[in-house]
């Protein structure tokens, strides 16, 4: 008995579904790009009120460190890494705006839809879908007849790839944070020989041990306050890109199943972070 009211009250609460899916946008990410600024901001004031008359720019050293570190880190990987790499990294500073919160109600208008109509209702709203491209394959895996389990193998498998491809990209930028204070510090190794082969001149000896630190001041910089942290922005968009996609396979797995709506809330709100948890039936 309580089964049978527990079906008119869904079949109550579904009766006019409307699905209205918004596509991921993606804004700029203040949070990366205020950071690096005040940063190297801060380095610059500090310096400037240090009343110092040194030099702290050298065009040689630069290169060394900036040229040295993006050719020593691709020996350690192909070109195509490396271009992939160079467009991930773009990423950093832009950051997709997820909504995860809204997606599982959409997604539970679709489950809500399917067990109504059929699965084969989903393929009327594929218009809809069209804004995430990602969640209108996996519906078309679904309205084809694939099993449950083979949606969640297809969708896993363009999950995993997806954060093996920012994976290999943060750990490039890894790579070359450990690089880059190497390349100062032989950078530093080869202004102190130069040093040392004109000790005949004592006034060249302060100015030139200046200019080989420099070398190792810039590889600090370059792999502590720019290279690793963008690493971490890289990894933390991916665990964030990779949690909103497990959503979407875990409603179109329970939706291939034709399971009851409810269970699939209860699972939606077990992914969910509980600030951001659903209910969808009162």
């Amino acid at each position: 008995m309580s089964d049978t009211n527990t079906n008119e009250q869904d079949s109550a609460t579904i009766a006019d579904v409307n699905i209205r899916l918004s596509p991921t946008k993606t804004a700029p990410d203040y949070a990366t790009i205020l950071g690096l600024i005040f940063s190297i901001a801060l380095i610059g004031i500090a310096i400037y009120i240090g009343q110092s008359n040194a030099n702290f720019f050298n065009v040689p050293s630069v290169l060394m460190v900036i040229l040295g570190t993006i050719t020593v880190t691709t020996i350690s990987y192909s070109m195509s890494e490396m271009t992939m790499a160079g467009n991930i990294i773009g990423q950093a500073f832009f950051r997709k705006l997820y909504d995860p919160q809204k997606l599982a109600i959409e997604l539970m208008n679709m489950a809500v839809l399917s067990k109504k109509k059929g699965l084969l209702a989903l393929a009327n709203i594929e218009n809809e879908l069209r804004k995430e491209p990602f969640i209108l394959r996996g519906t078309q895996y679904v309205t084809d007849g694939y099993s449950s389990q083979d949606v969640e193998n297809l969708l896993g498998q363009e999950i995993d790839m997806l954060a093996d491809r920012h994976r290999r990209s943060a750990g490039i930028l890894r790579r070359a944070a450990d690089i880059a204070p190497a390349m100062g510090l032989i950078g530093t190794l080869v202004g102190l020989v130069q040093m040392l082969a004109d000790l005949d001149n004592p006034a060249a000896i302060g100015p030139a041990m200046a200019v080989a630190l420099l070398t190792t001041f810039y590889g600090a910089i370059m792999g502590t306050v720019v290279i690793a942290p963008l690493a971490g922005k890289l990894e933390n968009n991916s665990n964030d890109e990779t949690v909103y996609k497990s959503l979407v396979m875990t409603a179109l797995s329970a939706i291939a199943r034709q399971e009851n709506p409810r269970r699939l809330e209860m699972l939606l709100n077990s992914e969910l972070p509980p600030h951001q948890r659903i209910r969808y039936f009162d």
